[in-house]
Formats: C-alpha cells, sequence, structure tokens
C-alpha cells in the first residue's frame, strides 16, 4: 500500500492538482485492487470522507484516469471499472461471479495489420471462469 506522502508525490508528478479527495480515491484503488466501479468507490471513500459526493469521485476518477494513474476497465456493457495497476497487464473475467483479476500480459499476434498501422495501445481481455467457480462444475 502507498503512504500519503507518495501518493502525493504520484499526483504532482502527473500535474494533477492535489486535492484530500483525489488522494484519498487513489489510496482507495491502491489499497484494494478489485477493480471497483465508481459508485464502489464512492461507498469506501464515504466511509473515511462522509461528505464527498458521487460527482467529486466521478471527476476525480477521470481526472486520475486521463493523466495516467489509473486504468478504466469495460466489460461487455457493465459499468466502467477502474484499475490502479499500471503495469503491462491483461483483464480475466469471470462470466459466474463478476470478478476481474489481473493477468500477466497475453501476447497480442499483431504480424498482420495493414502496412502503414501502428499500435499505441492493445487491450486483451480473457472471459471464463476463475478458479474458485471452476471448481464448482466438478
Amino acid at each position: 500500500m502507498e503512504d500519503d506522502s507518495n501518493i502525493s508525490e504520484l499526483l504532482a508528478a502527473r500535474g494533477i492538482r492535489l486535492t484530500r479527495q483525489r488522494e484519498k480515491i487513489l489510496a482507495i484503488l491502491l489499497q484494494q485492487r478489485d477493480h471497483p466501479t465508481a459508485s464502489e468507490v464512492y461507498e469506501r471513500a464515504k466511509q473515511k470522507m462522509p461528505s464527498i459526493s458521487l460527482a467529486t469521485v466521478y471527476n476525480s476518477l477521470e481526472a486520475l484516469a486521463r493523466n495516467g494513474l489509473l486504468k478504466q476497465v469495460n466489460v461487455d456493457r457493465a459499468p466502467t471499472r477502474f484499475c490502479a495497476n499500471l503495469e503491462d497487464h491483461s483483464h480475466f473475467f469471470c462470466e459466474r461471479c463478476g470478478a476481474i483479476y489481473d493477468v500477466e500480459a497475453a501476447a497480442a499476434q499483431l504480424g498482420n495489420l495493414p502496412p502503414g498501422f501502428v499500435v499505441f495501445h492493445a487491450d486483451v481481455a480473457l472471459k471464463g471462469l476463475c478458479s474458485t467457480c471452476s471448481d464448482l462444475n466438478v
């Protein structure tokens, strides 16, 4: 877990205006890396900052993602989830329990791109059953 001074440094290094709310929201995402939705972040933040608004949480998440401190994770038409793991990785989505896991980046086969195409970012999403849910099938 990052301490408050490290979080302040992370925000400052990215040129993000320091606010107590942004620091707390980033701390929440770094403490429990379970890919929460904005509503889930709001519920967690409310426990530590009862006066925080849902709009502030949304605005803070947007600013953090725009400045590269969070990744947005989208699964079909479900609400956007947020990931504080900035290492190169993919996501595994359990279709039974809905959990999202960080997994080692899958090697993308990009050899068949048309001439002149340049890849800046690739998302690899894996779907299936997590180990807990797949054990229920036996």
